[in-house]
Formats: structure tokens, C-alpha cells, sequence
């Protein structure tokens, strides 16, 4: 009986740290949409110089880095991936269909 109660408060206990984990990586995520949907330009050329800096291209990736952030005001952390940080940066594509920013 001891030991189902130690178990039963201990998967109490993990459910709630996770909850409120996921509660504040949320909280995270909206708080950078929100800034980088402020009137505060971002500085561009510093945001891609770190975005790209992995890059094979780095020129390239640069480039069409700061055209998306011109226009986006955002890019994600990070060399790759993170897009749903920046849903503007994330949908922007080619005439091809082809995603645009890095």
C-alpha cells in the first residue's frame, strides 16, 4: 500500500513539472513572437551573420537571410530550423514553392 502511494504522488509530481515545463517553453515562444512583432527594428546583420555562420554559402545565405529579416523583422535562433518561432521567416518561399529564408 506505501509503495502504490509513493508511486501515485511521484506520477503526480512528474505530470505537474512537466506540465509546467510546456507552460513555460509556451510562455517562451509567445514572448519572442511578441517582441519581434514590435516597432523596434532588429539588428539584421548581426541576427544572420549568426544564422549563417554554419552555412556553406555564407554570402547567399546571408543575402536572402536579411531580405526575410527585412521584411519579417525576425529570424529564429539558431543555424537551421526553429521556424515556428518566426511565422513570417517560416512561409515566405520562391516563384518555385521553394522556402525562401535559411
Amino acid at each position: 500500500m506505501a509503495i502504490s502511494k509513493t508511486l501515485l504522488a511521484s506520477l503526480l509530481i512528474s505530470f505537474f513539472v512537466l506540465c509546467f515545463a510546456e507552460l513555460f517553453d509556451t510562455m517562451m515562444i509567445t514572448n519572442i513572437v511578441e517582441n519581434s512583432l514590435t516597432d523596434e527594428k532588429i539588428d539584421c546583420d548581426g541576427a544572420c551573420d549568426l544564422r549563417c555562420k554554419l552555412s556553406s554559402r555564407p554570402n547567399l545565405c546571408k543575402r536572402a537571410c536579411g531580405t526575410c529579416c527585412a521584411r519579417c523583422n525576425c529570424v529564429p535562433p539558431g543555424t537551421s530550423g526553429n521556424y515556428d518561432v518566426c511565422p513570417c521567416y517560416r512561409d515566405m518561399t520562391t516563384h518555385g514553392g521553394r522556402h525562401k529564408c535559411p
